[in-house]
C-alpha cells in the first residue's frame, strides 16, 4: 500500500490525465455513431430503427456494465480493467469493419464499444477519487470533461473519415487509435494509495433507500430522451439541408458544450449545493428540445445542441457528488454503476423507439415532442428528492 502523502500529489495529477484519456477516446467513439447511421443504413437496406440498435446496445452495455467494472477495478485494479476495455474496444470495431450482416455488426459493436466504455468510465472516476481527498470534486469534474471534448473531436473526424475512407475503414481506424489509447493509460494509473473502508451507506442499503430509488428513476426518464439527439439529431440537420459533416459537427457541439457545463455548474453547484445544481441540469435538459421543435434551420439546432450539452455535462459532472454527499464515498463506484444502469436502460429504449416513430411517420416532431415531455417528468422526479 502507498503512503497516504500521494493523496493530493503531482502522481495523483497524472491519473487525472489518464482518466481524461481513457474517456476522451471511448466515449468520443461512442458518440460519434449519428454519423455511421446513414451509410450503414443504406449498405444494410435498414431503417433508422434497426440500425440505432446497435447505439443502443453499446449504451445498454456500458451502463450496465458499469456496476461490475466498478467492482472489478477494486478488486483487481485500473490496469487489468483498462487492458480488457482496450482489448474489447480493438476487437469489437475490427469485427464490425468486417461484418457482413446487420446483426453481426450489431453485437461486435455493441459489445466492443459498450464494454470499452465500461471499463473506462465508472472505474477510472473511482479511481481519480481515490488519489484524492481535498480536491475530489475538481479532480472527477477535470477527468469527466474528456467525454465532452472526446465527443467534440471524434463525431466531426468520423464523418469526414466515412467521407474518404467509408465506414468499415473509419471503424477499423477508430478501433487501433481506442485501443492505443486504453493500453497507454492502463500502464500509467496505479490503484489508489488509500484502499476504501466501510461505506457510510451499502449498496443494499442505497438500493431500498427512497431517494436513491427516485434518482434511478429520473435518469432513467431522462435518459430515454438524452441520447436521440447523438444518434438522430445528425440525420434530421441532413434532411433540413445541412452536409454530413456539418450535421454530425452537431454531436460536436453537443460535447463542446458538456465541456462548459462541467466547469460552470461545478462552480454554482459549490454555491448552491449539489442537489439544487443537479436539478436544475435536468430542467434545462428537458426544456432544452423545445428549441429542436421549433423546427429552425441550423443555427437553432446549434442553440439546442449548446443548451442540452451545458445540461448534459453538469449531470455527468455533479451527479457523482449529489451520490457522495448522499450515500457515501467509500463505495462510490458501486453506487455509481447501479444508479447508471438507469442510463442503460433508458438508452437502450429511447434511440430505437425514435428510430422506429421516425420510420413510420415520417417526421421527426412526435419524437422531440415525446423527448420534451420525459425530460420534464424527469426534473420533476428530481425535485422529490430529499424531501
Amino acid at each position: 500500500m502507498r503512503p497516504a502523502a500521494s493523496v493530493d500529489s503531482a502522481r495523483s495529477w497524472v491519473v487525472v490525465a489518464a482518466a481524461f484519456a481513457a474517456m476522451f477516446a471511448s466515449f468520443g467513439i461512442a458518440y460519434s455513431f449519428g454519423a455511421f447511421l446513414e451509410p450503414m443504413a443504406a449498405e444494410f437496406g435498414t431503417g433508422r430503427g434497426a440500425t440505432s440498435t446497435f447505439f443502443a446496445l453499446t449504451s445498454l452495455t456500458y451502463f450496465g456494465l458499469g456496476a461490475l467494472s466498478g467492482v472489478a477495478v477494486d478488486r483487481y485494479g485500473p490496469r487489468r480493467v483498462l487492458l480488457a476495455g482496450g482489448a474489447a474496444l480493438g476487437a469489437g470495431l475490427a469485427a464490425t469493419s468486417q461484418a457482413g450482416e446487420l446483426w453481426i455488426g450489431l453485437v461486435t459493436y455493441g459489445l466492443g464499444v459498450g464494454i470499452g466504455v465500461a471499463c473506462a468510465y465508472v472505474p477510472m472516476v473511482a479511481v481519480v477519487g481515490g488519489w484524492f481527498e481535498r480536491r475530489r470534486t475538481l479532480a472527477i469534474g477535470v477527468a469527466v470533461t474528456g467525454i465532452g471534448l472526446g465527443t467534440l473531436t471524434v463525431a466531426p473526424l468520423a464523418a469526414a473519415m466515412i467521407d474518404e475512407l467509408g465506414w468499415r475503414t473509419t471503424h477499423l481506424v477508430l478501433g487501433v487509435g481506442g485501443a492505443a489509447v486504453l493500453v497507454v493509460c492502463a500502464l500509467v494509473v496505479p490503484r489508489p494509495p488509500v484502499r476504501p473502508g466501510p461505506a457510510a451507506l451499502t449498496l443494499e442499503q442505497a438500493v431500498r433507500n427512497g431517494d436513491y430509488r427516485r434518482l434511478y428513476l429520473a435518469s432513467g426518464l431522462l435518459t430515454v430522451a438524452l441520447f436521440v439527439p447523438f444518434v438522430h439529431l445528425p440525420g434530421y440537420a441532413e434532411q433540413a439541408g445541412a452536409d454530413r459533416v456539418a450535421a454530425a459537427a452537431l454531436v460536436g457541439v453537443i460535447g463542446a458544450a458538456s465541456t462548459a457545463g462541467r466547469l460552470v455548474l461545478g462552480v454554482v453547484a459549490a454555491r448552491t449545493g449539489a442537489l439544487r445544481a443537479f436539478q436544475g441540469c435536468f430542467l434545462v435538459m428537458g426544456a432544452s428540445f423545445a428549441l429542436w421543435g421549433l423546427g429552425g434551420g441550423y443555427g437553432v439546432l446549434v442553440v439546442f445542441a449548446v443548451v442540452l450539452g451545458v445540461g448534459y455535462g453538469g449531470f455527468v459532472a455533479i451527479g457523482p457528488a449529489v451520490v457522495a454527499e448522499r450515500f457515501g464515498t467509500t463505495r462510490l463506484g458501486g453506487l455509481l454503476g447501479v444508479l447508471y444502469t438507469s442510463a442503460g436502460l433508458g438508452s437502450a429504449v429511447g434511440a430505437p423507439l425514435a428510430g422506429a416513430a421516425i420510420d413510420a411517420t415520417g417526421s421527426y416532431l412526435p419524437v422531440v415532442a415525446g423527448c420534451l415531455a420525459l425530460g420534464l417528468a424527469a426534473w420533476l422526479t428530481t425535485l422529490t428528492v430529499g424531501r
